[in-house]
């Protein structure tokens, strides 16, 4: 067995372990097979991030009684003669939501979505915990931020000033927000679809406290991909009694993220920020240049034709 894991229990008994390069995360992960053939995660991270590591797998110990399908606690602890923070977790066995939803019929696509609304829905119910005083004082400053990178970065967004426009006549909605347990990355790139089309949820490596409307954000990589999907996220959180706020408060928070998305994709190269740059453009249109605050792609239940 490879020696920087030779100290986590049961590593001798491993029969496969496998690095998956997928994904942002500056974590290893790897495919673990046991003797008795489990499948499960391992997450390797630097031991300067212990205190990280630990708070993300106890957060995530606290969704184990939920009836979700997701990556589920097993052990966690340190490694590699005090180097490294291992968390192993359950293996989800599917496909990636990205290349299965696609294929599905508008219908399973929808129903899919449902279940994901449901799923956040139960992660939402763990209320509390957060570090932020004031939602409002803490995402406002955020905006700040993001304006800031992005007015320093000298690459432009089309339609950058109505999408300046909304965020600063909507900010006030900012205010009074509550704050739950979040996923910090939910979309369809931290989903699994299994053989029998269940929906499963990974990659908790971003749980925080928040808003908990501010975790539909990422939506667009759903949309993406599937309106239906998408909408049927949205229909199955809200039990399809979508509240007129939740809407504009969304698109607040998508706005910010297309300003926020270039400066941070310059990292990653030019062919990053093209994407960035092409996923704003679409999204912009999706909101008819932000002058209207549900997508165009949303779809209501009575809307959906099953």
């Amino acid at each position: 067995m490879i020696h920087f894991v030779s100290e986590i229990p049961g590593a001798g008994t491993w029969r496969t372990m496998e690095e998956i390069r997928k994904g942002w995360s500056r974590d290893k992960k790897y495919y673990i097979e046991a003797a008795d053939g489990r499948a499960m995660l391992l997450r390797m991270s630097d031991i300067s991030r212990y205190d990280r590591s630990k708070l993300e797998f106890e957060s995530v110990k606290k969704l184990d009684n939920m009836d979700i399908l997701m990556s589920r606690p097993i052990d966690f602890g340190v490694c590699n003669q005090g180097r490294s923070v291992y968390s192993l977790f359950t293996w989800v066995e599917g496909e990636d939501a990205r290349d299965a939803i696609p294929r599905l019929s508008s219908q399973d696509q929808y129903l899919l979505g449902i279940e994901a609304g449901k799923a956040l829905r139960s992660i939402h119910e763990i209320v509390g915990g957060s570090s932020h005083a004031s939602w409002a004082e803490y995402y406002n400053s955020k905006i700040d931020r993001y304006i800031q990178n992005y007015q320093a970065c000298g690459i432009h967004i089309e339609g950058v000033e109505a999408i300046l426009r909304y965020i600063e006549e909507n900010r006030y909605l900012l205010e009074g927000r509550p704050m739950s347990l979040q996923h910090g990355d939910y979309h369809v790139g931290n989903m699994i679809i299994t053989g029998t089309k269940e929906l499963g949820i990974i990659d908790f490596n971003r749980l925080d406290f928040g808003d908990p409307w501010e975790e539909f954000n990422r939506i667009t990589w759903c949309s993406e991909i599937s309106g239906y999907f998408a909408s049927g996220r949205i229909n199955g959180y809200f039990k399809d009694d979508v509240p007129d706020a939740f809407f504009r408060l969304m698109a607040l928070y998508i706005a910010s993220n297309q300003i926020s998305s270039v400066h941070w994709a310059i990292p990653f190269g030019e062919e990053q920020v093209d994407i960035m740059l092409d996923r704003a453009k679409d999204i912009f249109n999706e909101y008819n240049g932000f002058r209207s605050y549900i997508p165009s792609w949303y779809m209501a239940k009575d809307n959906f034709e099953q």
